[in-house]
């Protein structure tokens, strides 16, 4: 079957080179500007071509996102690792996360924003997006003190796309999203009742 095995290698690179050149149209222009009249044009395919691979642009959209959760899992992973006691590892997990929708806003915006077709918080979410989760969950489970870390985690979650999209659009304050994040991370170590 080398004929056929060639030929899948080729589909997966064709599949690749149209999930990057989409992720760079919308890096450039928005997701607006991803078309499968552009993209054809862009990738030097023909539109059949292209619909052989995906279905629409959702799709294309769809796969953006599925490789921007494994990118951020990793990235979480690598900041989570690196860090010297729990806590630090939860600040610079968040900083990660942070500086991740800062510095690709169209694959964010992919993964958190767009209606794309993927499950959250489901048995069917897909293993990208879970492995994501899975930092979050593991930086919080050794500060958890008695709370449910899913739980926990999904209000990180929460907290820092609540950060990173208000800071993006411009709605909170230039120059104090380490002092925001200082403090998320602060009240998320202290157990619920404990003083400041």
């Amino acid at each position: 079957m080398p004929g056929s095995e060639r030929h899948e290698r080729e589909r997966a690179r064709r599949e690749e080179l149209i999930v990057t050149f989409a992720r760079e149209l919308a890096e450039t222009g928005g997701w607006d500007a991803v078309t499968m009249r552009r993209l054809a044009e862009r990738v030097e395919y023909s539109q059949p071509v292209l619909y052989s691979h995906f279905s629409g642009r959702a799709e294309i959209v769809r796969a953006v996102a599925l490789r921007g959760f494994a990118e951020l899992a990793a990235e979480l992973g690598a900041a989570r690792m690196g860090a010297g006691s729990p806590a630090a590892a939860l600040r610079a997990l968040g900083k990660a996360y942070l500086s991740f929708a800062q510095s690709r806003p169209a694959v964010y915006d992919a993964m958190f924003v767009l209606a794309v077709d993927l499950p959250f918080a489901a048995d069917d979410m897909p293993a990208e997006a879970r492995a994501g989760f899975a930092e979050l969950v593991a930086a919080l489970e050794p500060l958890a003190a008695g709370r449910d870390v899913d739980t926990l985690s999904e209000i990180t979650w929460a907290a820092l796309h609540g950060l990173a999209t208000l800071a993006r659009s411009g709605r909170l304050r230039k120059g104090h999203q380490q002092e925001r994040l200082d403090l998320l991370t602060e009240q998320l170590i202290r157990p619920a009742g404990t003083p400041g």
